[in-house]
Formats: C-alpha cells, structure tokens, sequence
C-alpha cells in the first residue's frame, strides 16, 4: 500500500509539470494506476516466476508482448478519458504530460521495470540462501560420513593391535619369561594411549613417537637377539599433531611382514620434523618374491590419509634390493573433506 501511494505520488508530480489543473491531473493519475498495478503484477507474479525463472524464454516473450499490447491499449484509453471526460473534447485544457503516448508510456512501464527488478532480486536472494543451506546441509553430511568412517577404521585398527601384543605376551607367559613384567607394563602404557589418546581428533608427535618406542620395545622382548632396529626422532616440536595411531601401522606392518635375513630383522625408522611438515620412512628386510606386503594396517592408513589429508601428504611404498620400503611425508595441518 505504502509503495502505490508512492507510486500515486509520483504520477501527480510526474503529469503535473507545466499544469495548475490538480483536479485533471488526481481524476489521471487515479485512472493509470488500475493500469500500473495489473501491468506490474502479471509481470512479477506471473511473467517471471512461471516463465523467466524457469527458464521458459519463448512463453516469456510471447506473455510479455500480449502484456505489452493490452497495456498499451489500455493507456491510450486513459488519454481518450482525459480527453473526452477531463478536458472536454479540448486538448488545450489536458494535462501537457498526458498528451504525450510516449511520456504516459514511460511512466507507467517505468513502474513495472523498477517493481520487476526488485521481485529478481528477491528471488535471486531466496534461491542463493536456499542453495547455500543445501550446500551447508550436503557439507555437513559429507563431514559425518567421513567422520563416522574415520571411526570406524580406528574400531578396526584396535583389536589387530591388541591381537598381536597379546599374542606376544601369550607366548612369554608360556614360557615364564622374566620380562613378562616389564612387557605388561608396555602394554599398560600402550593401553592408556589406546583408551585416553586415540578418540581424540589430534595428539602430539611426541606423543605418538613415545607410543611407538613402547610398541618396539615390546617387539624386541619376542625377538630378542633376531632384531636390528634404528630409530631417529629429530627436531620434533612439542607443538607438533598429528592423528593418533597414523604411524603405528607402519611399524606393525614391519614386524608382521618383514624377514630374517642372515639372523636378523633389520627395521630402519626415522621422524624428521621441520616447520609443520613431517618426514616419516621405515624400511625392513623383506622376501624376494613380489608378494605385497599390504595387511589392515597399511589399508587402514590409506584410508585415513585421504579422509585427513587429502592434497596434504605423499606416500611412497616400494620394494628394493631386499627392503619393503615405506615413506610419507605430511603437512601436518589437516583437512577433512
């Protein structure tokens, strides 16, 4: 209401120039606005949700002609009323801007193209809101799948390690070994890191080194003197995270996979941190034959590499003069797609 009113306002002003007749010129512009008003309404009610937005050009043309045309029509009537009803049959006593087809035209069409741009600006808002909280929702989603995945893959990284530990322990227990005490107590901390640490989205490098040095500990009780293993932790920042358990795998799939040559299973391990980048690398001795050296573990943190990671990392795994080789290296901010 408020916007004819003001739309009324300006047909007396905008008729009214060079005219001292405010009756003539009120009894006009009462007459355009019946006119106005269809006009701007098939347009932005009709003309352009049913047929422009959807993309239905030639309806729209067409519709828009027969608009045109019955609008037009429609106002040269209102200058014919003007003339014979307002002025009498005499021109000289109309209004000099209702004489004008083309001025009367302007006003009227200017109306419905002003009232016509602001109802796509509307529609352009709604449909950009509503495609933004689809994107929001379909995002979110995305997030818990991945999330629930990552989980999942943690459930399963679990029970292959603990497996493997109590195994361990099993066959010292069997063989009342003295270190039996000290293995219970590496698996108490390996525990406490499995149950407090790994929910947790990140956990320090330092942490996860010291998580390992646990686990090679309890390797090298079972293997005792068949075992060679290095281990370089250089310039690792306490601020430094990464996922939790990421590179335990690495190393169980060394002590499950490798071989003994000549005696000995030879494990060369080495962390190198710099900036916020991680340079991690194990190789083990390994069995001629091509047989891939590809357990849970290793499919597990592939997986979750890409979750975390994704365009973050690169991970190389060969094999070479005897050695399963393993090397990543991470930009240990992640991103989870």
């Amino acid at each position: 209401m408020f916007f004819w009113f003001v739309v009324f306002m300006f047909y007396t002003y905008f008729f009214g120039v060079g005219s001292n007749n405010y009756t003539h010129i009120l009894a006009f512009a009462l007459f355009l606005m019946p006119i106005t008003i269809a006009t701007t309404y098939v347009s932005i009610y009709k003309l352009i949700p049913d047929y422009l937005v959807t993309k239905r050009y030639f309806h729209f043309v067409l519709y828009s002609l027969y608009t045109l045309i019955i609008s037009t029509y429609l106002i040269f009537v209102s200058i014919f009323f003007s003339l014979i009803y307002l002025s009498d049959f005499q021109q000289d006593k109309m209004a000099p801007m209702s004489k004008n087809v083309l001025f009367v035209m302007t006003g009227v069409y200017l109306i419905t193209i002003f009232a016509s741009a602001f109802k796509l600006y509307k529609l352009n808002l709604k449909n950009t809101t509503k495609a933004n909280q689809l994107e929001k929702k379909i995002l979110e989603a995305q997030l818990k799948l991945k999330e629930q995945e990552l989980n999942y893959l943690k459930m399963q990284i679990h029970p292959h390690f603990l497996f493997n530990t109590l195994n361990t322990m099993y066959g010292f227990a069997l063989k009342k070994a003295n270190e039996t005490p000290e293995m219970i107590l590496k698996l108490s901390n390996l525990l406490d890191y499995l149950l407090y640490q790994v929910d947790k989205p990140f956990v320090s490098v330092t942490a996860e080194v010291n998580h390992l040095k646990d686990y090679i500990a309890l390797e090298q009780l079972r293997f005792n003197d068949t075992l060679k293993v290095s281990f370089i932790a250089d310039s690792i920042p306490e601020t430094l995270e990464i996922a939790p358990m990421l590179l335990i795998p690495f190393v169980e799939n060394s002590f499950k996979h490798g071989a003994i040559k000549n005696g000995t299973l030879q494990i060369d391990l080495s962390i190198i941190c710099k900036n916020e980048k991680l340079s991690f690398s194990i190789k083990n001795t390994a069995k001629n034959h091509n047989n891939d050296q590809q357990g849970i573990g290793l499919e597990n943190i592939k997986k979750r590499l890409q979750l975390l990671y994704k365009d973050n990392y690169t991970l190389d795994i060969n094999r070479d003069n005897g050695f399963f080789k393993v090397k990543l290296e991470l930009n240990t901010k992640p991103k989870l797609q």
